[in-house]
């Protein structure tokens, strides 16, 4: 299942969210104006490569600079490819901005960093003996799923399905779309421990943990407690909702 839009339209300018779609944006831009070689070298030196930290005498031995906690910090903005940052990006503009109206720019963008860095160490964790680089805003923007998970679980999420090369729309709740999406990762990851290198092509832990961050985050950064206990009226529950006016909706969030 592939969000296309949920059916709460935000009540204030995403100005967190633009500015981490620029950031991550930029950063790709830059990643492809390297060569092969270079952006190999480039995923190594600012993507989570387990290893490096769990075993610091092979790190220094490779030439990895020493105690540097770096790239739990910039692997959340660097991508693998145009499908890797244009889902994780459409992901973060689905969800990032009826979170952020909870917050308020400045604390998500913590909120955001925070699950990322809890993404990150628990992958580490998790892939300990791995030496491959991990890059990506997937973990951070779990988070903000997670976050969404409780404050909008009776919002409605459009979803595209595939059947045999053919798109179909469907309308699902998203506390379905979300704990769905978050069990897949959770059945990933116990599927990919115990592997050869324990680890895939997809950071499943990072997902589950950041997810969970989001979850236990949020309640610490919300600044508009109103979404955690007010229920919308039945009748803007369906994608019909999605087409009303910012104005028609305050009244209930």
């Amino acid at each position: 299942m592939f969000p296309i839009q949920d059916t709460i339209p935000s009540r204030h300018p995403p100005i967190a969210v633009v500015l981490l779609i620029l950031i991550n944006s930029l950063a790709f831009l830059y990643e492809l104006k390297l060569s092969h070689a270079e952006l190999e070298h480039f995923f190594y030196l600012f993507g989570i490569v387990p290893a490096r930290f769990t075993h610091p005498e092979w790190a220094a031995w490779i030439g990895f600079p020493v105690d540097s906690i770096r790239p739990f910090i910039t692997s959340m903005f660097l991508h693998g490819g145009w499908v890797h940052i244009i889902g994780n990006m459409w992901t973060l503009w689905i969800f990032g901005d009826n979170v952020e109206d909870r917050m308020g720019p400045v604390r998500f963008v913590i909120f955001y960093i925070l699950c990322g860095l809890t993404a990150g160490i628990v992958h580490w964790l998790l892939n300990a003996h791995s030496t491959l680089p991990t890059v990506g805003a997937s973990g951070a923007i779990a988070g903000v799923m997670g976050a969404y998970f409780l404050m909008y679980p009776l919002a409605r999420i459009v979803v595209m399905v595939p059947l045999l090369f053919i798109p179909f729309f469907f309308e699902v709740p998203a506390f379905f779309f979300l704990g769905f999406w978050a069990l897949t990762q959770l059945s990933g990851g116990t599927s990919a421990l115990g592997g050869p290198q324990q680890v895939g092509g997809i950071a499943w832990w990072a997902h589950v943990g950041g997810f969970v961050a989001g979850m236990v985050l949020s309640r610490l950064f919300i600044v508009d407690r109103r979404s955690l206990h007010e229920r919308i009226p039945r009748d803007l529950y369906g994608i019909e909702g999605a087409w009303q006016r910012e104005g028609d909706w305050r009244r209930f969030r």
